[in-house]
């Protein structure tokens, strides 16, 4: 393992900054996580674990805020529906640079929580 990270986002705070400011939802998140969401009726939760994944990230690269830009780092779902983590832009050339091959993410959340944890291998 080259590095983990973890962390973890109030979500009713995410879900007040995303209605006081409609724009972050496109800030933050790649069109294809905004899609894959769309039908969902609280997209709160959801959106605030992907957040996560994005700090969760910085953090198994051992580097902060503004590294590199936040669509760089997104969520998808595998065939199996298990999460899959896509890293391009600066973020893949920090962690190529550090060897990272491989990375593992695990994401949880509860109506109050948002949860992902992030090793790069």
């Amino acid at each position: 393992m080259i590095g983990l990270g973890i962390d973890a986002v109030n979500v009713h705070r995410f879900r007040e900054a995303l209605n006081r400011t409609p724009n972050l939802r496109n800030r933050i998140f790649t069109d294809a996580e905004l899609a894959s969401l769309a039908s969902r009726a609280d997209s709160a939760p959801s959106l605030a674990v992907r957040f996560a994944a994005r700090e969760a990230t910085m953090k198994a690269l051992g580097v902060g805020l503004g590294a590199f830009d936040l669509h760089d780092v997104s969520i998808r779902n595998s065939e199996s529906g298990s999460p899959e983590l896509i890293v391009t832009g600066r973020a893949a050339v920090l962690a190529q640079a550090r060897g990272v091959k491989s990375w593992l993410v695990s994401l949880s959340h509860t109506d109050d929580t948002a949860i992902a944890v992030v090793a790069s291998n």
